[in-house]
């Protein structure tokens, strides 16, 4: 494929960046089915994003999505909002949350130093690490996935109102071309005695 942001245009490599992104959000457009289907399995994927499961979460989005009878692959892009660029805040702010809704005034804290105790320390830590970063992700998840239901479904349905406006737009194009282009009619000659 011919690259189609040359490195010395300015602004090339934040466009080789956005690039992606923006494939994936007009692949998203295309996804065929209902439009509240599809906005509700991303709305799922988004919530099951938040859960501290990472590397499970298509495990545990898709069948639910197809358990509710939700678009599937919708469900299963909108995981990709935990990974490993956007972790760390994600898992941050739903350590924090799941804190705070927990009435926990001293967490978990990282240890200074890498070393075999501190290994230990943190796996006995763990079960008390996943719940509160569960808590946090459902309290989390669950306006993060009604905003990504209400912008889903409102660019699918515009997306499609658009396409459908170019379509009887391009009809009535057609139909204007094949109007001129007919020849007129010949009149049949009567025969009158």
């Amino acid at each position: 494929m011919p690259d189609e942001f040359p490195q010395n245009e300015p602004g090339g490599s934040r466009r080789r960046w956005i690039t992606p992104f923006r494939k994936a959000y007009y692949r998203f457009l295309k996804i065929r089915g209902n439009p509240k289907e599809i906005a509700l399995g991303f709305a799922l994927g988004l919530f099951v994003g938040m859960s501290p499961f990472m590397g499970l979460h298509m495990a545990i989005a898709v069948p639910l999505a197809a358990l509710f009878k939700w678009n599937k692959f919708s469900a299963a892009l909108a995981v990709w909002i935990s990974n490993p660029l956007s972790a760390p805040v994600i898992y941050g702010v739903t350590y924090y949350v799941g804190k705070k809704v927990l009435f926990i005034e001293n967490g978990y804290q990282l240890p200074t130093e890498f070393s075999l105790d501190a290994l230990i320390y943190s796996l006995q830590k763990a079960p008390g690490i996943i719940g509160i970063l569960t808590v946090g992700g459902i309290v989390v998840g669950l306006p993060v996935a009604a905003i990504g239901y209400y912008f889903a479904i409102k660019a699918i349905t515009e997306y499609r109102e658009s396409i459908r406006l170019k379509i009887e737009a391009k009809k009535a194009t057609l139909a204007n071309k094949l109007k001129r282009k007919k020849p007129p009619k010949k009149k049949k000659k009567t025969n009158r005695r």
